[in-house]
């Protein structure tokens, strides 16, 4: 899977609302039994119950919308994390508990057996090639994004730790052979991040394959090991392809070194000789090509593989025999899954799939027929599915749960777009009530990222706040939005962002101009990036937004700069702007909420993780603080055992349903005459 995938995936699989693709102060959790607060926010207590839980001002859940929304709290996700050599067997990521854990389903339908047993979710994970036995994978602690690297033996249970306990580490891969494991980790300084490899003869003993600035993450092996590709990552319009010798460590770029362009994805043919690369250097959008590994870099452009496709390539996987290529296309949103035939190039559409969203191509070691695959919809969670490629016949192996409910009456969006400044088409997903009458209220959800993209997938969140609140959802993707180009992703870079604002203006726009929606009760929901837009949208919209949810969000372009971790400053350095240049910050300070809050008239409510790496508790206290010097109601939660949103079932159900209270209290009547601060 594309390591750009991951943050996304876990989003989906929380089933909540989207909050961030793309923050503590401290890698250390935030002990749940500590007497001290652990936070600045005066009058924050414990919640009752749940201690690790911290609130202010926020009142107790009635028992009427717990009851309510409880069905709708028991809906899980699965994903495919890996395939047995045979195809078998599917690991997966899900939850029976309190966090997605690894399971493994050996037949459709069939019982899902758990794995793993930690209060941890665990995301990502890789069989060992030849003995299915053996599983590595990767988990955190408290949210606080350290990943560290583990080894199941799953004949005596027991999982041994295998990196250091403190850096962080990601792109976890094992080699097709079953020699080798690598992984990316920032064990050198803290800063940089170097790939590491090491023998799963003695996977504790890692050697590092680069030792350079940046950030270097591992792709692929090639089939018989000995080599393996390299992305040095920059910015999502930024990146080279490199391909390493593992025996001697030694390294050549294959990309051109002028220019610069993604890199979405890149596999070793069968043979070794050559790559298919997925990337948006030659195009608006990124395409698909093979380069050949001898020939590489070559000042020619190569030939795209897909330029009848135009859109973004999102993923791919080379069957074991080398006679298929699978890929995935993003059409406005939706996913279609194609067939390539490496010999004559022909392109052909699988259609046999469920629309929906799709994602995690992968084939068994032993099966070049069969396509595993993580799908769902806007109606149904996530699940593990499989495509027979000689019948084009797809398979479902999970089932997910959506607590009972009939996912017949939830609602399916319609892709709508509205004009903003530039001559943009905004593109967005409305959800509106079933048989509503008259005009309903609307809750805005901004994605993170920014180089995210709101897709039409489950969202137990959304669907309450349509079908049991009556209130129309819209969902868009604002300039900066992966998915649509990257001419389009990139109008909001640097000092540029400050025309996307020109987009919330837009959007309330829209809202006004439809007949079937309230502009006058008007909410706005959004985490990290989204949670900036949030801020936004109540600081330089005042008038036209009466109530905001922010999780995990951006109050102050500089500060959020200067105090995310030290590894991914520079990395966001190149999509806001450097904090460090006068004429850059001035920008920034002048479309930070923080330094408007002296306008903000709605009523707000700031969720917040305590070990965010990404976004520091400090952004969630500082606005806090400032909005309650002219209305004191603000409400405030933070979790000491949760980072970038939350992952942990009992934190995300209160977030949840208190979000909801929250917009039912604000956007369920009609607004006051005179209107004001936490108008009700």
């Amino acid at each position: 899977m594309n390591p750009g995938l991951i943050p996304l995936v876990v989003s989906l699989l929380a089933a909540q609302a989207p909050v961030a693709a793309s923050a503590p102060k401290t890698s250390k959790p935030v002990a749940a039994a500590s007497s001290a607060a652990p936070s600045q926010v005066p009058g924050i207590a414990p919640l009752p119950g749940q201690p690790n839980m911290w609130v202010s001002n926020v009142p107790p859940v009635p028992a009427s919308l717990r009851q309510r929304m409880d069905q709708y709290l028991e809906a899980r996700s699965a994903m495919l994390v890996d395939t047995s050599d045979d195809g078998k067997q599917m690991l997966i990521s899900t939850r029976f508990a309190d966090t997605n854990q690894l399971h493994l389903v050996e037949m459709p339908l069939g019982a899902r057996t758990q794995l793993t047993f930690s209060r941890e979710p665990i995301n990502e994970a890789r069989f060992q090639p030849g003995d299915s036995r053996i599983i590595y994978y990767l988990q955190d602690k408290g949210g606080g994004e350290f990943f560290q690297v583990f080894r199941l033996d799953r004949r005596t249970g027991r999982s041994e730790l295998l990196t250091d306990g403190k850096s962080r580490h990601e792109g976890l891969l094992v080699s097709p052979d079953g020699r080798w494991l690598a992984y990316a980790g920032t064990g050198r300084n803290g800063r940089d991040t170097d790939v590491h490899l090491a023998s799963t003869a003695a996977p504790r003993q890692a050697r590092r394959l680069t030792e350079e600035e940046g950030m270097w993450h591992p792709l692929e092996f090639s089939r018989d090991g000995t080599k393996l590709l390299v992305m040095r990552f920059r910015a999502a319009d930024d990146s080279d392809l490199f391909i390493v010798d593992v025996a001697s460590g030694a390294r050549r770029q294959l990309t051109p070194q002028e220019g610069k362009g993604s890199v979405d994805g890149a596999v070793f043919t069968q043979d070794g000789k050559g790559v298919y690369l997925v990337t948006d250097r030659y195009s608006d959008f990124a395409e698909l090509y093979k380069l050949d590994v001898e020939k590489a870099p070559t000042t020619q452009p190569p030939e795209s593989l897909t330029k009848s496709v135009k859109w973004n390539v999102t993923d791919l996987a080379l069957s074991p025999d080398g006679r298929k290529l699978a890929l995935t296309v993003n059409e406005d949103g939706f996913t279609r899954l194609y067939l390539l035939d490496p010999r004559t190039r022909a392109l052909s559409a699988v259609d046999t799939l469920p629309r929906g969203v799709s994602f995690g191509l992968t084939f068994p070691l032993k099966r070049p027929d069969l396509l595993g695959l993580t799908r769902g919809d806007a109606r149904s969670p996530l699940d593990v599915w499989t495509v027979d490629l000689k019948t084009r016949k797809p398979t479902r192996w999970t089932r997910s749960e959506v607590g009972g409910l009939d996912t017949d009456t939830f609602t399916v969006p319609t892709l709508v777009r509205y004009p903003s400044t530039d001559g943009l088409q905004v593109p967005a997903f409305l959800y509106v009530p079933k048989g509503a009458s008259g005009k309903v209220p609307v809750v805005v959800i901004f994605h993170g990222g920014p180089e995210s993209q709101s897709l039409p997938t489950f969202s137990n969140f959304t669907q309450f706040l349509v079908t049991e609140l009556g209130m129309a959802v819209l969902v868009p993707n604002v300039r900066g939005s992966d998915g649509y180009g990257k001419t389009y992703r990139a109008m909001d870079d640097g000092v540029k962002r400050e025309q996307s604002l020109a987009d919330i203006g837009a959007t309330l726009d829209f809202i006004a101009s439809r007949k079937d929606l309230d502009a006058s009760r008007v909410g706005v929901y959004g985490g990290s990036y989204g949670g900036y837009m949030t801020l936004a949208s109540v600081a330089f919209f005042p008038e036209r937004v009466r109530a905001a949810v922010d999780v995990v969000g951006i109050s102050s372009l500089p500060s959020f700069l200067q105090n995310t971790q030290a590894y991914r400053r520079d990395l966001r350095r190149a999509e806001y702007g450097d904090e460090r240049d006068p004429a850059v910050r001035q920008v920034q300070e002048r479309i930070s909420p923080l330094g408007a809050v002296d306008r903000i008239r709605a009523a707000l409510y700031v969720q917040q993780g305590a070990n965010d790496p990404r976004v520091p508790q400090s952004e969630a206290e500082q606005i806090v603080r400032a909005v309650r010097q002219r209305a004191p109601d603000v409400w405030y939660m933070l979790a000491t055992d949760e980072g970038h949103g939350f992952q942990k079932k009992a934190n995300r159900d209160y977030a949840q349903l208190t979000a909801l209270m929250f917009f039912e209290k604000h956007l369920g009547t009609p607004p006051a005459p005179n209107g004001g601060l936490g108008a009700k």
